[in-house]
């Protein structure tokens, strides 16, 4: 199948599974394909461009990555959130610098129409509570005043004291024993 062709069916709701398991088969020498679909008239499209970049993340991608965060589709900027936070899907090493990052997740997280873009806003910030002071006081703003109340929850997992902030909390260096 042509690489035209898988793009053309991940926009048809029937063939689109089928089509994204082609795409992903490709693997990283899916990249180019996906990079020049970004801007994809359909949001299927940039959402499953989106959620292939959750698994083949790559440094040339994320600046692209990071405009679909001021994607018109809901669904689409959730997977954008994902793809960037996410370290379990990841088959290569590429994790996003928290200076790029940060600073759109806490906007996304604050003034997102959308409750489950919020969501995912929530857990990439969290990604930064141990290290980064405003995403702490950002996240403390959302479990406050956000109007879900889903998403005060999970806010309040990532604060101290939360359960998601005590599980990542880091150990603190082993002392080196003394010499005998």
């Amino acid at each position: 199948m042509s690489d035209a062709a898988i793009i053309d069916e991940l926009a048809v709701p029937h063939r689109e599974r089928r089509a994204f398991q082609r795409l992903l088969a490709a693997g990283a020498r899916g990249l180019p394909l996906v990079l020049a679909n970004l801007d994809h008239a359909n949001a299927r499209v940039r959402y499953y461009c989106a959620r292939f970049l959750d698994m083949f993340l790559e440094p040339e991608a994320l600046g692209e990555l990071l405009k679909l965060l001021d994607d018109p589709d809901a669904a689409v900027r959730a997977a954008s959130l994902h793809a960037l936070a996410c370290d379990r899907c990841k088959q290569g090493a590429c994790r996003p610098d928290e200076a790029l990052v940060l600073p759109a997740a806490i906007a996304l997280m604050r003034t997102d129409p959308d409750a489950h873009v919020r969501a995912h806003a929530v857990g990439l910030v969290g990604l930064s509570v141990h290290t980064r002071p405003e995403a702490v006081e950002a996240l403390r703003h959302t479990q406050r005043d956000d109007p879900s109340p889903a998403v005060r929850k999970k806010s309040a997992w990532y604060l101290p004291g939360g359960p998601i902030y005590r599980r990542t909390t880091p150990k603190p260096a082993r002392k080196p024993r003394p010499a005998r």
